[in-house]
Order: C-alpha cells, then structure tokens, then sequence
C-alpha cells in the first residue's frame, strides 16, 4: 500500500512561529518536498474555542511570539452561538472551521501537490493512501488533526474513503520481532476506577471482545482473558507466558511526564515506561486503551511537555501499535467503538482501517457536531504495516471455525510447562503450536541442541453425537529425530513420528539431559 508520511516541527532558531512541513516518505521520488510557515494567530483562537467547548481537561496554550501580530477577527457567526439558538449547529460549523483551517495550514504550496499526487498513485493501484503524521511539537500535539478537512461538505482525512490516517514518530526503537497469529489474543486489564463496577464492566467489555459477529466463517478467533486489578507483577507474568497480541486497559488514567499513569489499583500506578519495557519484551503487537487522555500530553501551567502522552511513550519504545483517547470518551460511546473495531480486526483488516471503520460507525451513531468520532488517536510505528492477524488465504492453514470452542460449550485448555525451578509456562494454541530455536516458533527453546523448526504440537477434533472431542499430539520435525517422550518403558525418541498427548506426559527437546517440559490439559 503506497504511504505518504508528513512531519511538522518548529524551528526554534527562526522564531518560535516558525515551524515546517516536510514529506517524510512518498511513494514517488520527487514527492519529498519541504516548506516554511508561520503559525497563524487565527489557530490559537478557535483552537481556544474548541476546547473551551468539548475538552474535558485543562486549556493547552501554544507558545508563541505573535503578540505583535494582528488579530484577525472570526465572523461573528463562528465566534458565539447566535442568540437563542442551540450550540449544535455552532459546534458543527466550529469543528468544520477548525478543520479547514488545520488543513490548509498543513497542505499548501508543494506539501498539497505531494499529497494529490500520492492519492492518485494509491488511486492506480486499486488501493488506498496510507496517511501517517508526526507532530514533533508537544504544543501540537493535543490538537484534533484527525478532523482535517479540505472544503464544506467533504471527508475529515480520518473518515475518507481513499487513505488511512493514523499518527506516528521517528524517534523510536527498532520494531521487535513480531509473531504470525491467526487469532487475536486479547488480555483485558480492569484498573482501578471509582466509576465503574468492575465486574460488570469486564463482563460487558469480555462480551464486547470476544462476541461472535453474523456469518461467522469470515472472522478470525477470538481469545479474551482478563486480570481485574493486577499488581505489576501479575500483569508481567500473565503477558511473559501467554502469547498475547493485544493489550487493552480500561480503569483511571492521568497525564504523567513519564507517559502518563495507570492505576491498576488504587496505591499502584504504573507509568508509560515502564510498561512499554513488558508489552515490547512479550511481542504485544497493539495497545488499546480506554481511558481517559491517554493521546493527551502532560502539561505545566498550560504548555505541554514533550514526549509525555503515554501512545507517544510506547510507540517511542517499540510497541507496534498503540490506541488511546485524546480526552473523555463516554462508556457507551467506548463500547460502541470497541465492538466495531473489534470485528474490522477479526475480519483481517489492518489496524488503520479497523479504526477508520469504528470511527465511522461513532460519527453515525453520535453524530458529526459531538466530538465522540474524533477521540480515538491511532499511532503506527513507521516500520509497521498495521497487520494485526494474517488472513487465512496468505497464512498457514489452520484448523476451521469448527474446531473452536463456542461459548456454549466450553472446552478445556492445554499448556506445556516447564518442570524447572521458575520455569515457564505456555499456552498452546488450538491450531498448531510451533517448537524451536528461533524467535519464529509460538515456543522459543534457545538451547544449541533445538532444531530451528524442531517440533509441533497440533490438536484433531472429533463430533461424536454433538460433542466435541479434542485430541493434542506431538510430531518431530527435528534435524536429528531429537524429541522425546517419557513412556513405561523409559525416555523414548519420536524420530518423525506422531505421538498422541495425555495430560501429564513429560517431553523433552534436543539433548536428553535438557529441561523437562510436561503437557497438562487443564480443566475449562
């Protein structure tokens, strides 16, 4: 998909109204251009508008040397309500001002040909534009970019049709590795919140997660746990022996310099940073987060302070993806949200589609006056393509949509453990569990010993009048024949084979004298 990618930064040497606009990426090689601007008084003042209207935190101001310009006067339609009339047609017209306003200070001159000329490539190749922006100055962070709009009457740039919108940053860790999945995996983190019910919440956003949508065949596996207010050390240990490839928190959140604060419970917060270092180590490909602010900057007497939202920090730090609110989001309006984001994804859409679609669906549910479509901030690390889970036709074959239990009839779970001190536990997959010595495999065994590809683990299903009956068994694929199991008769080796598993048996991969490993099935 051809991307476009634009940054905007101040030039502090110039004036601290100085700022420029420049291609980052283009899908064509004269598409790198540049250009010079002034930040105009006219966007501090609807810029204080909006957020004296719809923002739900404190004034964000905007360091400037403009005192010596003029101020341009609004129309006086745009400046108040007129009188007597309701705020909703003002609140329509002052988020389509700020919009055009935001639109034709970033695209003009050579920045506008650049993008008309990428979204004509995208049109060429029968696909979409990938839009991407970073905004390297904290000042601008918090603004609505996503409401951009060229005229009255056409798409913000988050809700069209022909390009993807999200956010992104350069100054970042390298990508890690990222598995291939064929199912979301979701852990749910319930955080302390004197709003909500916490059990009644995770009920609702379990359901939400996981809710198997009409015509089934076409969606993806949905796997949903969930941890109601963790400690720290619970919430690391549920996500470094599980393979999971999406974070969602819901409960408290603040702004914090050190990318804002989680309350998991109500004496244990835990910053940007310090949860960037576990969802990058455990392979946690997107981070949601429904609470509030998380998209928003930390800020001292009004100005904001770089790098300090926490989706800024994670994305800073690795994570591949990371979802967050700009401001209060309303729990209907999040649930709303989260049910059409969650089924874009299980219908093997990227992430910046699935949240284009979702945001469609809040602008329609909660019309376009109210600020509930513009809440959702997407960041993508530049490296990452927003591939979440493979589509089956471009991935392994995996087993159908009948071999995965419904929620009516629960089945139970296998894992294989290790029987050494501290040793870790993995979750198999209800597919095909892979075993080796590279960082591609579900189960990672870094010992010289281990094949690259060295073994699977898979399960058969079997329907014997409407009961399902699952069946796990271990094939070798080692260069050496070296996997083994423990038998009556002692260790023996599979060489190739095909052996089934009962819960108990003990294996071991590569040298005889290696860890242990046992397969338990565990009850639903």
């Amino acid at each position: 998909m051809p991307s476009l990618n634009l940054a905007i930064a101040r030039l502090l040497n110039t004036g601290t109204d100085n700022f420029a606009i420049w291609v980052v990426k283009a899908p064509y090689p004269s598409g790198y251009v540049l250009h010079d601007c002034v930040w105009p008084v006219e966007l501090t003042q609807v810029w204080q508008e909006w957020q004296q209207m719809f923002a739900g935190h404190g004034r964000l101001d905007i360091s400037s040397n403009s005192t010596s310009q003029k101020v341009i006067p609004f129309p006086i339609d745009w400046i108040s309500p007129p009188s007597g009339q309701t705020t909703g047609p003002y609140s329509s017209r002052l988020m389509q001002y700020l919009g055009m306003n935001l639109w034709r200070w970033v695209f003009d001159g050579q920045i506008l040909g650049s993008l008309e000329r990428s979204r004509g490539i995208a049109m060429g190749q029968h696909t979409r534009l990938r839009f991407r922006l970073e905004i390297r100055d904290p000042d601008l962070i918090a603004f609505p970019w996503e409401i951009m709009q060229r005229e009255p009457g056409q798409s913000a740039m988050s809700l069209s049709q022909d390009l993807l919108f999200s956010r992104t940053s350069t100054e970042v860790e390298a990508l890690p590795y990222l598995r291939t999945d064929q199912a979301l995996s979701i852990l749910l983190v319930l955080g302390h919140d004197d709003k909500l019910q916490l059990e009644q919440e995770a009920a609702i956003l379990q359901q939400t997660l996981a809710d198997t949508p009409g015509n089934s065949q076409r969606y993806a596996p949905c796997i949903v746990n969930q941890l109601l207010q963790p400690t720290p050390q619970e919430l690391i240990d549920e996500l470094e022996t599980k393979a999971y490839n999406v974070f969602f928190y819901a409960g408290h959140g603040l702004p914090d310099p050190d990318g804002g604060l989680l309350f998991l419970r109500p004496d244990m917060p835990l910053n940007g940073i310090e949860l960037a270092q576990v969802l990058t180590r455990t392979g946690v490909k997107l981070a949601v987060f429904n609470a509030c602010w998380g998209a928003q900057p930390a800020a001292i007497n009004h100005q904001a302070i770089p790098a300090s939202s926490l989706a800024e920090v994670l994305i800073r730090h690795g994570v591949p993806a990371v979802l967050a609110m700009r401001d209060e989001i309303a729990d209907h309006e999040s649930h709303s949200f989260i049910q059409a984001f969650t089924e874009a994804l299980r219908s093997h859409k990227p992430i910046d589609e699935a949240v284009a679609q979702a945001r469609q669906e809040l602008l329609t549910l909660y019309k376009f006056n109210q600020p509930a479509w513009t809440l959702p901030v997407l960041y993508l690390h530049p490296d990452f393509n927003g591939e979440l889970i493979k589509n089956l036709d471009e991935g392994i074959t995996e087993l159908p949509d009948t071999a995965i239990p419904d929620v009516g009839s629960p089945l139970p779970t296998a894992s294989l453990r290790s029987l050494t001190p501290k040793g870790k536990t993995w979750l198999l997959r209800y597919g095909v569990t892979r075993i080796g010595r590279t960082k591609d495999n579900d189960i990672v065994i870094p010992e010289p010993s281990v094949s690259k590809r060295h073994a699977e683990i898979f399960c058969r299903n079997t329907l014997t009048d409407a009961t399902l009956v699952r069946t796990y068994y271990l094939q070798d694929f080692s260069t050496y024949g070296t996997t083994w199991f423990l038998g009556p008769n002692g260790w023996q080796q599979i060489l190739r084979e095909e052996v089934p598993l009962k819960s108990g048996m003990q294996v071991k991969f590569g040298s005889a004298r290696g860890e242990t490993w046992e397969f338990v099935i565990e009850d639903s």
